[in-house]
């Protein structure tokens, strides 16, 4: 069964950190782009960075950027995202997602495409 389990949310102050992980179920994993998204209350899902196959490239939205770190270890079937520098605005529920293709994932036309999703972690950043 293809399945994405993320986990690592939680609870955390303005300024503090997180690290969140997904881990994926399938074998082929180093195959795949991965990447996570958020959404919160009354919003629409939004990009948050993606990282290819083999980690050298990565993207990231410009509202986290300088702030949180993708990266993955393929040995383990897992993609990672540290969240420094927390702010409010943050808070949301965090969604893993992989695709074979790493292209244009910050174009909403593109994302609600992407093969898999996690059920999502949330994060709530209090003031």
């Amino acid at each position: 069964q293809v399945q994405l389990v993320e986990s690592g949310g939680g609870l955390v102050q303005t300024g503090g950190s997180l690290r969140l992980s997904c881990v994926a179920s399938w074998n082929t994993f180093s195959s795949y782009a991965m990447g996570w998204f958020r959404q919160a209350p009354g919003k629409e899902r939004e990009f948050v960075a993606s990282i290819w196959w083999s980690g050298g490239t990565t993207t990231y939205a410009h509202s986290v950027k300088g702030r949180f770190t993708i990266s993955r270890d393929n040995a383990r079937n897992t993609v990672y995202l540290q969240m420094n520098s927390l702010k409010p605005e943050d808070t949301a529920v965090y969604y893993c997602a992989a695709d074979r293709d790493g292209s244009s994932w910050y174009l909403a036309s593109r994302s609600k495409y992407l093969e898999v999703w996690g059920q999502g972690t949330l994060v709530t950043v209090s003031s």
